[in-house]
């Protein structure tokens, strides 16, 4: 196999879409310039689901298929996301030698612009290559960034490949095999308000309780399959308000359903037993504090078997043009992980994006050009 790669022309494209601001629920102008591309490219069919309707996006997903030209090699599909988190508006790159960043007050948007544009280097390469491949379909989501929104609402039914690859993780030659599961909680903790200085014995210090429930849990790394993290809080008035409403959001993530109950069950049962505990310490007061809590299932657990399809066909495809791949088990989740939830095998590959998420992102043009390689590898491998 010797596909080339036209270097610049894969680092224009990316510079291209980096400068493309598309925040979660504002993807529209990425999606039309997708399809501009695309349809110069080609495919045989371009259509947008309804998700939009359902994620409160102003697009819904883009679907792309290029039929294949060569019967007896599998039809896949690639995913990538188009939303980016903030601060992602007005991207502008500066590219170092092969090093791409941004100014340094927005991220740079390689997650995942990186696997878009391997994806749209790919097609062009097999192209101009007239080479063999099977069934290629691109699926495009939105709302990934803000939990996973696109790939829930995705209509599935249009796609007629059996499995595929999420491009969207950090670092080079890794594929995601396993990831967890993951329940959203949000409690609410309600005390009474009252005057801080005049008459404080009237109140409820909601932040207090929940403080004192915060203080009992388990955090961080709970086991060698589970973590649980509080990273929002919210509440409060003024310094001299008793706070009468706090309210909290985390998370429990676990490779094992289980667990993910367990924990999240003990969460809950802290904050309960916290607020039914409270003792009146003034005989005036007459009120009682108490607690909601709302747990969302975010996202199932993903675990692929190294002998799955799937996988054996990145490891043969990579195989096949000297690359040695590495396949691990992850913390974070994806579409990925929605996708095997509706019977879509599917795996995770690194794109070469770096420090994801902070204004210090970069990407190796390298590592880019590595990426789309194996990308190519996999569209005209027979499968296995």
């Amino acid at each position: 196999m010797n596909l080339r790669i036209d270097r610049e022309r894969l680092s224009a494209t990316f510079v291209e879409l980096c400068e493309i601001s598309t925040p979660s629920r504002r993807e529209k102008p990425l999606a039309d310039h997708l399809v501009r591309c695309f349809t110069r490219l080609g495919a045989d069919d371009i259509q947008f689901d309804r998700s939009g309707d359902k994620t409160g996006s102003d697009t819904g997903n883009l679907l792309v298929r290029f039929a294949g030209n060569a019967p007896d090699i599998d039809g896949l599909f690639f995913s990538c996301h188009m939303d980016t988190v903030e601060p992602g508006e007005n991207v502008r790159v500066v590219r170092t030698g092969d090093i791409f960043t941004s100014l340094g007050n927005t991220i740079l948007g390689g997650d995942d612009k990186s696997g878009i544009a391997a994806l749209i280097e790919m097609v062009e390469v097999l192209r101009e290559d007239n080479s063999r491949h099977g069934t290629i379909e691109l699926v495009f989501t939105t709302c990934e960034e803000i939990g996973l929104l696109g790939a829930k609402h995705l209509d599935s039914t249009w796609l007629q490949t059996r499995y595929g690859y999420a491009l969207d993780s950090t670092g080079t030659d890794k594929v995601i095999i396993g990831a967890p599961a993951a329940n959203k909680l949000k409690i609410d903790v309600h005390g009474i308000a009252a005057h801080a200085g005049l008459n404080p014995e009237k109140g409820i210090n909601a932040f207090c309780l929940a403080a004192k429930a915060i203080a009992e849990l388990r955090l961080g790394r709970l086991d060698e399959q589970s973590t649980s993290n509080f990273g929002l809080i919210r509440g409060g008035v003024a310094t001299n308000i008793v706070p009468d409403l706090i309210t909290l959001e985390g998370e429990v993530r676990s490779h094992s359903a289980a667990k993910l109950e367990d924990y999240t069950r003990e969460i809950e049962t802290t904050f309960r037993r916290t607020v039914e505990n409270w003792k009146n310490p003034f005989a005036e007061h007459t009120g009682f504090p108490s607690v909601d809590i709302r747990v969302e299932k975010e996202y199932p657990a993903m675990r692929l078997d190294e002998s799955s399809p799937v996988i054996q066909r990145i490891y043969q495809a990579s195989t096949r043009i000297g690359r040695k791949l590495e396949f691990i088990v992850a913390g974070g989740g994806s579409d990925a992980n929605i996708f095997c939830s509706h019977g879509f095998p599917t795996a995770i590959v690194a794109t070469g994006m770096n420090k994801v998420h902070t204004t210090d992102e970069c990407l190796d043009l390298n590592d880019l050009v590595s990426l789309t390689e194996l990308l190519c590898a996999l569209a005209t491998h027979p499968g296995a």
